[in-house]
């Protein structure tokens, strides 16, 4: 497929049984022509067309022409499209898999500016045997890195994960000064991408209230505290550990411009409650540029064209500022 010299944005349609073909193209619907013009879809034609007619939008699919109502398509041939909404089945694991893949091989050739992800079934994606937690380790996989980190980025509230997928027990475990330190840093270069002049970071404890002076536990103490004081001999203003219960109030209301939250529910229960349908994904850490919606497939609403869209939205717009900004990470 011949894709236009100012490289766009790739969106991968997702799990096919679930709802992200019709956010997606709804939001496109929504989009101006010319800033649709700037979009590609990865996916199954067969489902993207049926989500056209589900929600009713004014689109029509091309491989190559732009404008108008055109919304272009890269088609990933999968067998067994379209799929029963909201059927849990290993198809969909191979084509969500298949559809990142192809999207992974456009970015890393240049082909394409940065990557949208529409939601994956995780337990789909692993009875097609591609065994990963999530988006963020498939794509670690499949660029070749060394580590890579969730962030999920709302207006007044921005969090960047230590861990995320495993048990609470391996959390601990994965909260290693090293760690901690890293998932520090990225998210430091991450906002001087994104323009903030000198970041305020604040990294949240892991046990109530800090430990305690050892009261209810060491790891504060042990883990979290060095990692934030050499983040702070590297000249980042980073401050913490700070309990968890005061820091994401804190953070809201403007102290702080970045959260590192040290697992998976520490990081999202405060982001989804404030900011449930606008927050992104966005993975750090890699190679290329991905952002995501920060909701699921939906099983329940797939097919309904009731699926809200302003998440995508979002998730495209991110992409586009981080696209803007690409020279300053290099």
């Amino acid at each position: 497929m011949a894709l236009s010299a100012t490289r766009p944005i790739a969106i991968t349609m997702g799990d096919p049984a679930g709802v992200g073909a019709e956010v997606i193209v709804k939001a496109a619907a929504e989009l101006s022509a010319a800033d649709r013009e700037q979009l590609v879809v990865v996916g199954s034609a067969e489902t993207l067309e049926r989500a056209i007619a589900t929600t009713g939008v004014k689109l029509r699919l091309s491989g190559e022409t732009t404008g108008g109502d055109i919304l272009r398509l890269d088609h990933v041939d999968v067998p067994g499209m379209p799929l029963p909404f909201g059927k849990l089945d290993s198809v969909g694991g191979e084509a969500s898999y298949r559809f990142i893949a192809r999207a992974v091989d456009l970015a890393q050739s240049g082909a394409v500016a940065g990557i949208v992800t529409a939601p994956i079934n995780k337990e789909a994606l692993n009875l097609a045997g591609h065994h990963y937690d999530g988006h963020t380790g498939m794509l670690a996989h499949l660029t070749g890195s060394r580590a890579s980190f969730m962030l999920l980025a709302s207006e007044k509230l921005k969090v960047i994960h230590v861990s995320t997928h495993v048990s609470l027990r391996d959390a601990i475990g994965r909260a290693t000064p090293e760690r901690i330190l890293e998932t520090i840093r990225t998210g430091h270069a991450h906002l001087k991408r994104m323009g903030y002049a000198n970041p305020r970071i604040a990294v949240a404890g892991i046990n109530p209230h800090c430990g305690e002076n050892g009261l209810f536990g060491r790891e504060d103490d042990l883990q979290v505290a060095p990692a934030v004081k050499m983040a702070q001999a590297e000249g980042i203003d980073v401050a913490g550990p700070i309990s968890a219960d005061t820091l994401y109030y804190r953070a809201y209301s403007g102290d702080f411009d970045l959260v590192v939250a040290q697992y998976h529910d520490q990081g999202h229960i405060p982001i989804k409650l404030v900011a449930f349908d606008t927050a992104v994904n966005v993975s750090l850490g890699l190679p290329i540029d991905r952002t995501s919606v920060d909701h699921g497939t939906a099983f329940d609403l797939a097919g309904t064209g009731k699926a809200k869209h302003v998440n995508m939205l979002a998730a495209i717009a991110y992409a586009r500022k981080l696209a803007a900004n690409q020279d300053i990470a290099k």
